[in-house]
């Protein structure tokens, strides 16, 4: 998949590079062993996404620090075991500490996200502001998906449909296409079509000349106008009304337009990024929605999971979050594993948005502290039988719960069942370091069944990978 993570693996130790390998590959990544300089320092700029540091043959981790900080200044770099510098050697920004070995699957997972955070927040190449990463923090399929989505049509020139919720994070998709696009220094202009009154929406996409209406005192500029080279982001398109669906599919089908008062042709050069939570096949049917118009801009469509669909990335979720409200010097707070786990049981019907603003609140109401389950907002706990407490949306991940309960909207069970068994076996190789053998112990099943199981999600062991599979010690 073309947005796996590059992860350059530089240690010494043979055995060890195998584990290691293993474990990346299953957490989703390609393992890049960089033993000879020469095989990164030919790599472009940004090519991995973090460096995990091992035994240097040299004995001087800080040298190699220093060599990869001038291949790439804001490559995130962990060291592996318990490597100490001396007082005298300051450890460079982009070091963000070590990973205890033996290493797992959970500390690795952990490590991969702070390191996509400061990658995103420190990349100076392509000025992104942390804000547009917000949604996108994540290691679900799903979150890959649309990352990997959002690479394949960023160069493009196509107009691009984003569906999804209200709170997933539509407009940071947005964004993130403009900004890896050769558009990247033009400028981004949203609209929301669903907050502006009908009779103003006009004016506010075209622009008006001096005198075309009531309080039009001076010419103004419309939104295709300033968003002439870069990208229009016409937001909640599925609420404007029929009459301007007309207006705006005449403008995508010329490229140009007038001013309202003009008759005044004007060009216009803005790639169009519109954007729903409706369902507009729906809409088209109850005549809502203008069946040409929805061609004309479903030519590149990207859904964004709800977050009850990817529950996994909460963690991670959370900790980005609180870290942007440190980086904002607004405050910080932490969670108990008990307030995490009772948050991936919440069905978040305002999705990232919702967890955004119970962020806020939890740094005003408990500055500096440790949050516990208990002191969660009553919605966001779970109840002593491991239900989802009467305030709770009754749509919650099944396999969090002791009692599960079917959402309301349905789930198409086959690929529900999946995600479970691949969560399932993910914590079992955690639990037993990786190795197949315990694992399936812990899942009460042949480790032949379990193997099948890992090919089946992309996971094949080849010889390496047997290798690293057999336990040291088995009493069977």
């Amino acid at each position: 998949m073309s947005a796996m993570i590059k992860v350059l693996l530089l240690d010494s130790d043979a055995q060890r590079r195998e584990r290691f390998s293993g474990l990346l590959n299953f957490a989703g990544c390609e393992a890049v062993v960089g033993l000879d300089p020469a095989v990164w320092q030919s790599s472009p700029e940004g090519e991995y996404g973090v460096c995990l540091l091992g035994d240097c043959a040299d004995g001087k981790p800080a040298k190699l620090l220093e060599s990869l900080r001038n291949f790439d200044e804001t490559l995130p770099v962990f060291l592996l075991g318990d490597q100490a510098m001396s007082s005298a050697q300051r450890p460079p920004p982009n070091m963000l500490g070590h990973l205890e070995l033996p290493l797992q699957l959970g500390q690795l997972t952990s490590a991969l996200g702070q390191a996509q955070v400061y990658r995103e927040r420190h990349d100076e190449r392509d000025a992104r502001p942390l804000q547009l990463f917000r949604s996108l923090v994540g290691t679900s399929h799903r979150i890959q998906d649309t990352r990997r989505l959002i690479e394949q049509v960023a160069e493009a020139e196509a107009t691009v449909l984003v569906l999804g919720e209200s709170g997933t994070g539509k407009e940071v998709v947005a964004r993130n296409i403009h900004y890896h696009s050769g558009r990247r220094d033009k400028p981004f202009v949203p609209i929301n079509c669903g907050a502006i009154p009908a009779d103003l929406l006009e004016s506010e996409l075209f622009g008006h000349e001096k005198g075309a209406f009531t309080g039009a005192i001076s010419s103004r500029q419309g939104r295709f106008e300033m968003a002439n080279g870069g990208t229009l982001f016409l937001d909640e398109i599925g609420d404007m009304s029929l009459p301007m669906q007309v207006k705006l599919l005449r403008v995508l089908q010329e490229r140009s337009f007038e001013r309202v008062g003009s008759n005044k042709s004007i060009t216009t050069d803005a790639r169009i990024i519109a954007a729903t939570h409706r369902d507009l096949e729906e809409r088209i049917k109850n005549g809502k929605f203008r069946e040409d118009l929805y061609y004309r801009l479903n030519v590149f469509p990207i859904e964004i999971a709800p977050l009850r669909q990817r529950p996994e990335d909460i963690p991670l979720l959370l900790n980005e979050l609180i870290t942007r409200v440190e980086h904002e010097k607004r405050g910080s707070v932490r969670l108990s594993p008990a307030a995490v786990m009772s948050l991936c049981h919440y069905g978040w019907p305002g999705n990232v948005r919702e967890l955004a603003n119970l962020v806020e609140r939890l740094v005003i109401t408990h500055p500096f502290k440790v949050v516990d389950m208990a002191d969660l907002p009553n919605k966001f706990q779970v109840s002593g039988n491991g239900v989802v407490s009467s305030d709770a949306p009754a749509v919650v991940p099944l396999e969090w719960l002791s009692s599960p309960r079917l959402p309301r909207d349905g789930l198409d069970l086959k690929e529900h069942l999946s995600n479970m068994e691949y969560s399932l076996i993910k914590q079992a190789l955690a639990e037993s370091d990786g190795v197949v053998a315990h694992a399936a112990k812990l899942l009460h099943m042949q480790r032949t069944t379990l193997v099948e199981k890992l090919r089946k999600y992309g996971h094949s062991p080849d010889k390496q990978r047997q290798e690293f599979d057999k336990p040291t010690t088995l009493n069977s």
